[in-house]
């Protein structure tokens, strides 16, 4: 009897032992780690060793589109309108939002949270609204999370921005990319200069140009 007990535990010691190797292998065959470099972005998902420098808002409206942010808007219509003379619903009708009166569409109860913040809708403030309420205005009752792609956000304010009677004025480009772009011309014409032929001081005095004669003056 005493054998048999033995044998049934040596069989559930051995039981264990390949149990234990089995879930070793198996975690070490399929362990997940995060790739070095992701296959395509995930939005609220950020890579490794932080996100990306913030550009201000002014690089992303200089390439924003308000056909791309009426689409953008799609997220914003169960809670807003933005048509004009639209009533206040769920959250307050937007036309005419930009450059007017933080929470000050007249008829909506808006929270004192966002009563608090003060001044005017102008881009930055806009964008840092949109890119996070609850950041922008801690106790809001707004519940959408925010966009997180900065090009939305920019695609969706110049949509606003037409929505009303008076648009505010967009900002210039920041001057690195001016600058840039200063930069490509006078390389496109030192490129143009590099391909127009100088004559030499004896070919000037001589009149030769490009043909290697002398120059011919036409016929009257």
């Amino acid at each position: 009897m005493q054998d048999r007990n033995n044998t049934i535990a040596g069989w559930v010691l051995f039981a264990g032992i390949v149990a234990l190797g089995a879930t070793l292998v198996t975690g070490e065959a399929f362990h997940g780690e995060r790739p070095e470099e992701m296959g395509y972005p995930i939005e609220g998902v950020e890579a490794e060793g932080g996100a990306e420098a913030a550009k201000p808002v002014a690089f992303y409206l200089a390439s924003a589109d308000a056909a791309r942010g009426e689409n953008v808007f799609k997220k914003c219509a169960a809670c807003h309108n933005a048509a004009p003379g639209g009533a206040n619903a769920l959250g307050p009708a937007l036309y005419g939002t930009m450059g007017n009166a933080i929470a000050g569409h007249p008829g909506f109860a808006y929270s004192d949270a966002l009563k608090g913040v003060g001044g005017s809708w102008d881009w930055e403030k806009m964008d840092a609204w949109l890119a996070s309420p609850r950041n922008f205005a801690p106790g809001t009752k707004m519940t959408f999370a925010g966009l997180g792609n900065p090009q939305d956000r920019a695609d969706l304010m110049m949509y606003l921005n037409q929505q009303t009677a008076s648009p505010i004025a967009v900002p210039p480009p920041p001057a690195e990319e001016a600058n840039a772009d200063a930069e490509a011309t006078v390389g496109e014409d030192a490129e143009k200069a590099d391909d127009v032929e100088v004559l030499t001081e004896a070919e000037s005095e001589t009149g030769a140009g490009s043909s290697g004669g002398p120059e011919v003056p036409e016929a009257e």
